[in-house]
């Protein structure tokens, strides 16, 4: 897979989920052909949590679509994540992505055998079935984040992370200035190819990344490269770099994508689809989880995770 001196991120108006499972195959088609026959693809959808899973999880027809597209193409797929609290199946089945997946003799595993890496002097633990992937196929919701601003594919592939060492990673790093999403971007970066589609149709603002309230964007975005379709998304929200911690990240970097001047945009072009009235909160919490949360989320994981077996 050849990366292009310009990425490119198709953006398309949807409205509603009704008609969602075209749209998608119109945009995948955009940038077919990216898979091959037998490729093994990781479906990664945004599973953060039980509550408000309507909302906070990407929508079920977004990875139905997705799967039936791929299912089409001859790949062999996987959807799976690394849910804060519970398994994936179960945090799936309160998304109401049960059903339509099952329809496609599909099932949701939870991300858990994991390989260890070095990255940047930190140990991460990153899961097996990401890692050995051919493909990625990142499929985050947009949404307000109460410690990033705004989250949409970077942040998403966190969830590669197995079980509670997220949590981990917040405690250790989340007060050590920027070190936390120059973590998270060093997650994305280790991680296989990535193809990123962006559900913003039904979007999460005011707060997040599981208690916010519904804001009908109607847009879908996707690109090959996670950190051009993030880029394009921002614009939309008319934020600058300097909002968004890992937009910052990237462009300190100078990562490909980072800068939406460079990045070409076939169908719509972002600042044509601006909004203003998307809320996002002002102050950001601090990124660390102190040891009473942390001892708290461990005890509600295990918890979730007992009931759901």
């Amino acid at each position: 897979r050849v990366r292009r001196v310009s990425p490119r991120v198709f953006m398309d108006r949807v409205q509603g989920y009704h008609n969602a499972s075209e749209a998608v195959s119109h945009l995948l088609d955009q940038l077919h052909p990216f898979v091959r026959p037998g490729d093994r693809v990781l479906v990664k959808p945004n599973l953060v949590a039980g509550k408000n899973a309507r909302l906070s999880c990407t929508h079920p027809d977004i990875v139905a679509g997705t799967c039936k597209y791929l299912k089409d193409h001859g790949v062999r797929i996987c959807v799976a994540d690394s849910p804060a609290f519970g398994s994936a199946r179960g945090v799936a089945s309160a998304a109401g992505m049960t059903e339509p997946l099952a329809k496609l003799g599909v099932q949701v595993e939870t991300l858990r055998s994991g390989m260890s890496r070095t990255l940047n002097d930190t140990t991460v633990t990153l899961s097996r079935t990401a890692l050995e992937a051919d493909l990625i196929v990142n499929l985050p919701k947009l949404k307000a984040h109460s410690q990033m601003r705004v989250t949409a594919g970077v942040k998403n592939l966190f969830g590669c992370v197995t079980g509670m060492r997220k949590a981990l990673l917040h405690a250790t790093h989340g007060d050590k200035g920027t070190r936390f999403e120059s973590l998270i971007v060093d997650i994305m970066l280790e991680l296989p190819p990535q193809l990123t589609l962006i559900d913003g149709i039904m979007a999460m603002h005011t707060t997040g990344p599981i208690a916010g309230t519904e804001y009908p964007l109607g847009l879908l975005s996707v690109s090959d490269n996670t950190v051009a379709a993030d880029t394009a998304m921002c614009t939309v929200l008319g934020l600058s770099g300097s909002e968004v911690p890992i937009w910052k990240e990237c462009l300190r970097r100078n990562l490909p994508g980072a800068d939406p001047a460079r990045n070409d945009y076939p169908l719509f072009h972002p600042e044509a689809l601006q909004v203003h009235d998307f809320q996002l909160p002002h102050t950001l919490k601090p990124q660390s989880f102190r040891p009473p949360r942390l001892l708290l989320s461990s005890l509600r994981r295990l918890s979730h995770f007992y009931r759901s077996r």
